[in-house]
């Protein structure tokens, strides 16, 4: 195979050139970057990821630590960051913690510790003290989405703002019976997520001046399944039916509207629905939701990465949290209560 000196005097530029295009380390402009990437492809050579390994005691590889792989939002937010990761010359080891519970001690205290990433990014992951302490002591950059974290730069999602932005969306319609179908106990760990979305919109309701009722809350797992089968029971009630549904995730609201259809209700004339998330399903349902934009979440938590692992300035980044963007997008679900 053809060695670097060749692909330098192919391109006309120095060896030196050659490292830091094909590396992605270093400036090189587009011209002499195209000369260099035209002349590899000609001579067939490819970069020893293990010489450059050596070379710079990195090996350009990022860990990904998630708590759900079959979820729309984690594998959404994968998708985002491993795409990023690609266009910085990067690669992704997932770690998906959706077992007994025993692989989180694993990864964070076996697989990370050992030199097979340079960094790591923790979705939706409340990280203990010693976890943060390990990765620190190694000098593994780590960044978090989800929650704030003591010590970490993290990406950090207002859930109980999310929450009453879409219950003020249903009151501001005239909706006042607005029930909820939030996590059960099982899902409120990392950052208590079910809990501050029904904060929020239990928060909404009073500031309203409306009366909370608990026999309007249904916990769920956040499938659509689970939706399904809490609507049914709000919805199927004999008395004090809602007239409009929140749901914790577009996959339960999903679940609502298909629960309403199967007892003969009409969304959004018998019972408007709610979600959050901006799942990809939501536009084909007409799904009113909260958009929370997950890949573009993976794509901030890599930007943030790459500032620590290739500073462009000498200043080390401070820890600090971020606020991730949020939106509601009305769609036909929601409409004003029957009269």
């Amino acid at each position: 195979m053809a060695g670097i000196e060749e692909v330098a005097r192919l391109a006309g530029v120095s060896t030196a050139t050659v490292s830091r295009a094909l590396s992605g380390r270093g400036h090189v402009s587009p011209g002499s970057k195209a000369k260099v990437e035209e002349a590899a492809a000609r001579l067939g050579y490819v970069v020893s990821s293990n010489a450059s390994s050596l070379a710079s005691g990195r090996t350009r590889n990022i860990g990904v630590v998630i708590p759900f792989l079959n979820r729309w939002f984690f594998s959404s937010v994968l998708e985002g960051a491993q795409q990023s990761l690609l266009r910085s010359g990067y690669d992704l080891t997932l770690y998906n913690l959706s077992g007994d519970g025993q692989e989180r001690s694993s990864v964070f205290e076996h697989f990370l510790l050992r030199q097979r990433v340079d960094a790591v990014i923790a979705v939706s992951l409340e990280l203990t003290e010693p976890e943060v302490t390990r990765l620190h002591e190694l000098g593994k950059p780590l960044v978090g989405v989800g929650g704030p974290i003591p010590g970490v730069r993290t990406l950090t999602i207002d859930d109980v703002a999310v929450a009453r932005l879409a219950t003020e969306h249903l009151i501001g319609l005239g909706h006042t019976r607005i029930a909820h179908i939030g996590g059960d106990l099982e899902f409120d760990m990392d950052f208590h997520l079910p809990t501050n979305r029904r904060i929020g919109y239990e928060g909404a309701l009073a500031d309203a001046g409306i009366k909370i009722d608990p026999r309007l809350f249904a916990p769920a797992d956040f499938t659509i399944r689970g939706g399904y089968h809490a609507a049914k029971q709000l919805l199927g009630a004999p008395h004090g039916r809602p007239t409009a549904i929140f749901a914790a995730s577009d996959e339960m609201a999903i679940g609502s509207i298909l629960a309403a259809r199967d007892l003969g209700l009409t969304v959004p004339r018998d019972v408007s629905i709610a979600g959050i998330d901006d799942h990809d399903l939501s536009d084909f349902f007409g799904l009113t939701t909260v958009a929370q934009f997950p890949r573009v979440q993976g794509e901030m938590a890599v930007e943030i990465l790459m500032d620590e692992l290739e500073p462009s300035t000498t200043d080390a980044a401070t820890p600090a949290a971020t606020p991730l963007p949020y939106e509601l997008r009305v769609r036909s679900s929601t409409a004003r209560p029957p009269t």
